[in-house]
C-alpha cells in the first residue's frame, strides 16, 4: 500500500474522532479512569509485594545440635545448608553468644550472673543457626531436609507464618488478574461502542467505497487508526497523572509517617514507572487495536 494511502487512513482516523467528538471523549475518559485505577492498583501491589518478602524474609528457621557435637561437624552443617538455593540469609549463634544474650535479658546484673555462674555456660550445647528463606513456601521442603542432617536435633520454624505469607501471595495474584481483566473488558466495550456509531454514521459512504472497489483493508484502517489512537490518548493521561502523584503521595508519607518508612521498605517512583508506563502505554494500544478490530469484523458486512 503506498504511503499516500497510509497517510489518507490516518487523517480519516482523526476525522472519525472528531465526527464523534463526544463519544470519544467518553472512550477516552473511560480508559483512563480504567487505567488509573489500574494504575494506582498496580503501584498498590508491587509495594505490597516488596513488603510481604521483607516479612517472608523475617520469618527464620532455628537448628538446634545434638548435645555434645563438634564445632567442626558444625561447621559442616553450616556448609550443607549454605549452599541450599533456598537459603537468604544464615547466622551463627555460638553458645557463648547465646548464654550472654540470655543472661542480659533475665538478669540486670551482669556482675551477679558472673558470681553465680563463674565461667559455667548453662547453655554450652545452645549452638544455633538462624536461617531466613528466599521464599517462604519452600519452608516446608527445607525443613524436611534439615530434619534429616546427621547431628540436628531440633528444627524450630513456624509453619502457620509460612502458610499465611503464601495465602496472601496467592490471594493478592489472583485479585490482580481479576481487576486488569475486567478493566480490560469495560475499556474495550467503550471502544467498541465508539467505532460502531462511526461505522453507522458512515455506513452509506462505507457502501459506496466497497462498490467502487475499495478493500476492506482500506475501509478498515481508519477505524483501527481511530481505535488505537483513543487507547493512546486514553493511556498517556493517566501515566503522567500517576507519575507525579505517586511523587507526592510518598513525599506526604516521608514527612508523617517517618516511623513507618523505618522499618518497610518502599519501591521508588522511576523503579515503579518503569514497568508501568510502558505497560499502561501498550495496555491502550491494545485496548484500542482489538475493540477496532472485533467491532470492524462484526459491522463492515454492506
Amino acid at each position: 500500500m503506498k504511503i499516500s494511502t497510509l497517510w489518507y487512513c490516518f487523517l480519516q482516523g482523526l476525522k472519525n474522532i472528531k465526527r464523534n467528538l463526544l463519544f470519544s471523549l467518553a472512550s477516552i475518559g473511560t480508559i483512563v479512569a480504567c487505567l488509573f485505577l489500574f494504575g494506582i492498583f498496580y503501584a498498590i501491589v508491587v509495594n505490597f509485594e516488596v513488603i510481604m518478602h521483607q516479612m517472608e524474609e523475617s520469618v527464620a528457621i532455628t537448628v538446634f545440635f545434638e548435645p555434645g557435637i563438634s564445632q567442626e561437624q558444625i561447621d559442616a552443617i553450616g556448609e550443607e545448608i549454605r549452599v541450599r538455593p533456598e537459603v537468604n540469609t544464615m547466622d551463627y549463634t555460638s553458645p557463648e553468644e547465646a548464654w550472654a544474650e540470655y543472661s542480659l535479658k533475665i538478669y540486670d546484673d551482669p556482675e551477679m550472673v558472673s558470681q553465680a555462674f563463674g565461667t559455667d555456660n548453662p547453655l554450652k550445647d545452645y549452638a544455633t543457626y538462624d536461617i531466613t528463606l528466599k521464599n517462604v513456601e519452600d519452608q516446608t521442603e527445607f525443613v524436611k531436609f534439615l530434619e534429616g542432617l546427621e547431628g540436628v536435633r531440633l528444627v524450630k520454624n513456624s509453619q502457620v507464618t509460612a502458610a499465611t505469607w503464601a495465602s496472601i501471595n496467592s490471594l493478592v495474584g489472583y485479585a490482580s488478574v481479576g481487576v486488569i481483566v475486567i478493566l480490560l473488558l469495560v475499556s474495550i466495550f467503550l471502544i467498541s461502542n465508539t467505532i460502531t456509531i462511526g461505522i453507522t454514521i458512515r455506513k452509506e459512504e462505507i457502501a459506496i467505497m466497497k462498490l467502487i472497489g475499495a478493500t476492506d483493508f482500506f475501509v478498515r484502517t481508519p477505524f483501527i487508526v481511530e481505535g488505537v489512537t483513543i487507547g493512546l490518548a486514553g493511556s498517556a493521561v493517566p501515566c503522567v497523572l500517576l507519575y507525579f502523584m505517586y511523587g507526592m503521595v510518598m513525599e506526604f508519607m516521608v514527612k508523617n509517617f517517618s516511623i513507618l518508612f523505618s522499618w518497610l521498605t518502599f519501591l521508588p517512583r522511576n523503579e515503579v514507572f518503569h514497568t508501568l508506563i510502558p505497560v499502561c502505554l501498550l495496555i491502550g494500544i491494545g485496548i484500542g487495536f482489538i475493540g477496532s478490530i472485533v467491532t470492524t469484523r462484526k459491522h463492515l458486512k454492506v
